[in-house]
């Protein structure tokens, strides 16, 4: 009888990646994002990991990374993301066969010319980086005075469009359809709901919706989400939007922008 072989760790994947990388003269750099980034690292984590590159090399980049994957276990699985919000960035999954299925390898490559790094060290963390040729590592500070603008503007739309849809959930409770008065409770309410308090509590990550709010919100606000968002019944969307609504207007009140 053979042993069974160990699954790989993080350390072997991301050292096979730099040693097919760093030698091409296309590829400027290579960083680790996610939770690297925020030394939260655990069990679960998977690899998000970004590569700067020539304009025009980007599907060749992605060749040499699986090629890389390949020499250390078969590729079980992988999914392109569709285009991403940002220009000139490029999103691959990855999962190993002889890898937990936890360490998923979430590759992001990275057109030279692109305006956005995802490096924003206020937004993302402090990225790790595995080799820079090109000073990609040196992205400016975040515009507070710029983001606040924008935070202001979103705050504008969201007090016209949290008035304007919570009647989509009370017209769904009405007809007797709880199922899409649901799905409504959840975009038309929560997620506004969940918008304003980041911007009182992490003000840099409000549009990341319920990410990472157990580690940046206070233990309560996080206990009294929950209990919003797990509903029983049609009766319980009812009462739980009324207090979510109420919630959200004292949020308003208390962002403090600097």
């Amino acid at each position: 009888m053979t042993s069974q072989q160990p699954l790989l760790t993080r350390a072997p994947i991301l050292a096979a990646l730099k040693t097919a990388l760093e030698p091409l003269d296309y590829v400027y750099a290579m960083w680790e994002g996610g939770a690297a980034a925020f030394n939260r690292l655990d069990e679960w984590s998977d690899i998000d990991v970004q590569f700067d590159v020539d304009d025009a090399r980007v599907d060749d980049t992605f060749a040499v990374i699986e090629r890389a994957l390949a020499t250390l276990s078969p590729i079980d699985l992988k999914y392109k993301t569709p285009q991403l919000p940002w220009a000139g960035i490029y999103q691959w999954f990855y999962r190993l066969k002889n890898a937990s299925p936890y360490l998923l390898i979430d590759t992001a490559v990275i057109q030279h010319s692109a305006p956005e790094k995802l490096l924003t060290r206020e937004i993302h963390g402090d990225a790790i980086f595995y080799f820079d040729k090109a000073n990609v590592a040196q992205v400016p500070p975040l515009d507070q005075d710029a983001w606040n603008a924008r935070l202001r503007d979103r705050i504008a739309a969201l007090r016209v469009m949290f008035e304007m849809y919570q009647i989509l959930t009370l017209k769904e409770l009405q007809r007797g359809n709880a199922l899409e008065a649901l799905a409504f409770y959840n975009g038309y309410t929560l997620r506004p709901l969940v918008e304003v308090l980041r911007m009182r509590y992490d003000p840099t990550r409000y549009n990341f919706h319920t990410r990472y709010t157990r580690h940046y919100f206070p233990a309560d606000v996080v206990w009294k989400l929950e209990a919003l968002f797990f509903v029983t019944n049609a009766d319980d969307i009812r009462a739980k939007r009324a207090i979510a609504e109420a919630w959200f207007y004292e949020t308003l009140e208390q962002i403090q922008l600097t």
